[in-house]
This record gives structure tokens, C-alpha cells and sequence, in this order.
């Protein structure tokens, strides 16, 4: 389909003469003022205003000063004898493509135009490209293009709208209450108010205190009533984190809050509602639990209406530069320090490490490197020691009787099932690995599995 152009001027045979010129390449529309031009684009939409600056009672300004403040409004340019050259360089600050100067050369007209339309429709496709890539490596302040990432994020973005239960697992520090928080903001409770409990830091009888409220003289120590979490939270969300330490009895009232959607403060025979959303979080296999009869299978079920399972950043490690970059500009700004990057050696080092402690490691990794360092870069010296110790070889597979080791072969097939885990991606199966994607290079070559590789 080709591009459509309206054509502004006064003067009719400038009118016929552009449209009887530039017709074969463009869909012409023609009109002879500022009124006319606006009465043609409520039927239309044009890619391009071609305007002459003078235009009777209203100029070709007045024109351009009103497309520019549509939405996607079209490309603009305007025509101006020589005299009017100071004019037309004061249009283009106001919005205008570009400007020609009369009579119109109509060959660099028409390589103007589609130069314009060209770069106006490459800016839409890397704005939608970087929109579509934001999407894809963050969701409210989740961090990640790894598959399983992507995977969290896909879940997440399903059950948000639902009123469903949501069971949050994995190791500490790989982001359970930020993927809570994430389902809370993009739900129809956003509005409401969004509160954890760290169920493990709390004695049976504080814990269910802190749940469902007490009344004056409940127990020792309750000088007056305490409205609990349950009610605080009415029409948000109740996140529960280390729910797998929650004793029995405090179970079985969780439990009827989520069937019945009732409960009493402690100390109470009044039974009240509750309108909550529950999100719950381990880091404990609560099916090995259940087996060992320490937390209720019916509860389990209750909570686990939609599994998300946030990977350890050892899982992960694609995500690493991602994380560091985010961390780096968050914690130079917090600690008033400049930005700095992380030197090569430095992010070899951090991809190289394990990370028992997550993505909460790494920022502190992170936040310790911004501090320590005073040169333009984050270099080794600048890490906590544990990145910088040497590193237990891995322990090997034992060989089956009378075979003998072949490091070579044992080194070829790690670099193949990396490259064939990564879809033949050198740099994810480099980070895969624990090497930088130039060693990767030059071990293919010396291996002499250069061509097996897939690219």
C-alpha cells in the first residue's frame, strides 16, 4: 500500500502540478488552506503533510503547530520561497521534517519524503523492539530473559487478575516477595494495601496475634485489643513468607480463613470476614512436610491453586549482567557515589561464582564493590573476598571399570551439551559454563569441534 501524502498550498497549479508528479509513488490528497487540510484528515490519515508556509488567513505554522500535538501525527514539511528560509529553520524547531524552498525540485522532493517515512518507520520499530524487550527483562522490578525468568514472569502476569491462591517457592534470596509484590500491583487489588508476615520470626502465639488480632486480656501481656493482619489488609493482599514454619493449630485457622473466609481475634467468639487475597512463600519442599506430618495436606492444597517457582541465580546466569547493571546505577545513587562500570575481570569473576545467597547476594556484591572502589572501574580488589578465592574443582563422574579419563573428551562433551542446552548461543553457553565467550572461541578451535558446533 502506498504511502498517503496531502498536499497544502493556495495556488492550484502548485496543487495539480505536485499531485500529478509524486501520484505514481503516493497516494495524493490535495487541499488549499488550513481548514480544508484539517476537514481532509478526519476522513484520512496521512503518512505526510507536504504545507506551503504562506496560506492566506492561516499560515502552514498554524498547521503544523496543530498536527504536532496529535497523536502519531504525520511527517511534515513545508514549502517557503528563498525569503522565507529563517522561517522555515524556526518551523523545524516547532516540529516540522524539513523544508524546500520554491519552485520545487520534485526528484529531491521525492527523496525526501521517503527518506522521512523510512526513518519515522524505523524509530516505530525500535520503539516497539526496546517496549517489547523492556517487557520481555522486567516486570515490576523483577530482573530476568532467562527461560525460567520468562517463565515467572508469563505466570505471574496470568494469575495477577485471578482470585486465586498463590504459592511462591524457592531458596532464600531469589525474590519471592518481590514476585508477591508483583502480583499485588498488577491485580484488581493494587489499590489496597499490601502486607507481609515473616512467619518465622514469630512465636505460635505472636503469630496468630499478628494474623488475626486479640482482644484486651487474651493472653499476658494484652493490655488492649490489636486489630490483626487479616483485617489491616481488607481488599489487598496478605503475603505470608516462610509459611512452612507456621505450627499446626495456626494452620487449621488459615486454613478456614481460605474456605470459610472467616476467622476470630484471639480471645473472641465474634467471627469476622475476611476479604483478602493470599500469597504464601518457602523455601522449603512443604510436600516432604506434609509427608513427614508436619504441615497439613489440606492446607497445601489450599495454597498451591498456582505453583511459581522462582530459580536460584546459579540457574540463572544469563540474568547476571542484567542484575549487575540495574544493582550498579541503584546502589552508586543510594551511597552517593559516581556509576561505575564492572571491569571484565570482575563480571568473570561474578559469573564464575555459585551465588548460595541469590540475587540478594549479588547486590550486596554489588553495593560492596560501589563503595570499595576509587578508580573508573570495579575491578577484583574492589569484591568481597569469597568472589575472589580460588575455586574446589567440581568433583568428577566416576569412569565405568577399566576405561580410562580422556580430559579431552570430557571437555568436548560439556562444551557440546552447553552449546546444544543454549541452542548453538556461544555467549549463553559461555555464561553457562563459567567462561568468558572468548575462551569458549578459542577451546572450539583447539578442540577441533569448531565446525560441530551449531554457530
Amino acid at each position: 500500500m502506498s504511502p498517503t501524502l496531502l498536499i497544502v498550498d493556495d495556488e492550484k497549479n502548485t496543487r495539480d502540478g505536485l499531485r500529478n508528479a509524486l501520484g505514481e509513488e503516493f497516494e495524493v490528497y490535495v487541499a488549499p488552506d488550513v481548514d480544508g487540510a484539517l476537514k481532509t484528515l478526519e476522513s484520512i490519515r496521512a503518512d505526510v503533510v507536504l504545507t506551503d508556509l504562506q496560506l492566506g488567513a492561516r499560515n502552514g505554522m498554524e498547521l503544523v503547530e496543530e498536527l504536532v500535538r496529535r497523536p502519531n501525527p504525520p511527517i511534515c514539511i513545508m514549502m517557503t520561497a528563498y525569503g522565507s528560509v529563517d522561517t522555515a529553520v524556526e518551523a523545524m524547531k516547532r516540529g516540522v521534517y524539513d523544508f524546500v524552498t520554491k519552485p520545487v525540485n520534485i526528484d529531491r522532493l521525492e527523496i525526501l519524503i521517503k527518506r522521512a517515512i523510512r526513518e519515522r518507520n524505523t524509530s516505530r520499530e525500535n520503539k516497539e523492539l526496546r517496549t517489547k524487550v523492556e517487557r520481555q527483562i522486567t516486570l515490576e522490578g523483577m530482573i530476568g530473559r532467562s527461560p525460567a525468568m520468562v517463565e515467572v514472569f508469563d505466570t505471574i502476569k496470568q494469575v495477577a487478575p485471578s482470585r486465586a491462591t498463590v504459592l511462591i517457592q524457592g531458596e532464600s534470596g531469589t525474590g519471592k516477595e518481590l514476585a508477591a509484590h508483583a502480583i499485588h500491583h498488577l491485580s484488581p487489588r493494587a489499590k489496597g494495601k499490601f502486607l507481609a508476615v515473616h512467619c518465622a520470626s514469630l512465636t505460635p502465639e505472636l503469630l496468630a496475634s499478628e494474623l488475626f488480632g486479640h482482644e484486651k486480656g487474651a493472653f499476658t501481656g494484652a493490655f488492649e485489643r490489636r486489630i490483626g493482619r487479616f483485617e489491616q489488609a481488607k481488599g489487598g493482599t496478605l503475603f505470608l513468607d516462610e509459611i512452612g514454619e507456621i505450627d499446626l493449630t495456626t494452620q487449621v485457622k488459615i486454613l478456614r480463613v481460605l474456605g470459610e473466609r472467616t476467622f476470630e481475634r484471639v480471645g473472641s467468639s465474634e467471627t469476622l470476614t475476611a476479604d483478602v487475597r493470599l500469597i504464601a512463600a518457602t523455601n522449603k519442599d512443604l510436600s516432604k512436610l506434609v509427608a513427614e506430618g508436619k504441615f497439613r495436606d489440606d492446607l497445601f492444597f489450599r495454597l498451591h491453586v498456582v505453583p511459581v517457582t522462582m530459580p536460584p541465580l546459579r540457574d540463572r546466569k544469563i540474568d547476571i549482567p542484567l542484575l549487575a547493571e540495574s544493582f550498579l546505577k541503584d546502589c552508586a545513587l543510594e551511597n552517593g557515589k559516581p556509576h561505575r562500570e564492572l571491569s571484565p575481570e570482575s563480571m568473570q569473576h561474578i559469573l564464575e561464582y555459585d551465588w548460595p545467597g541469590n540475587v540478594r547476594e549479588l547486590r550486596t556484591t554489588i553495593e560492596h564493590g560501589v563503595v570499595m572502589a576509587t578508580g573508573p572501574k570495579i575491578t577484583p580488589k574492589d569484591l568481597p573476598a569469597t568472589l575472589r578465592a580460588p575455586r574446589p574443582l567440581p568433583a568428577l563422574e566416576k569412569t565405568a571399570p577399566g576405561r580410562e579419563w580422556n580430559l579431552h573428551d570430557t571437555e568436548t562433551s560439556l562444551i557440546l551439551r552447553a552449546l546444544e542446552e543454549c541452542r548453538g548461543n556461544r555467549s549463553e553457553a559461555a555464561i553457562k559454563l563459567g567462561i568468558s565467550r572468548r575462551t569458549l572461541h578459542r577451546r572450539l578451535k583447539e578442540l577441533n569441534i569448531f565446525k560441530k558446533s551449531p554457530r
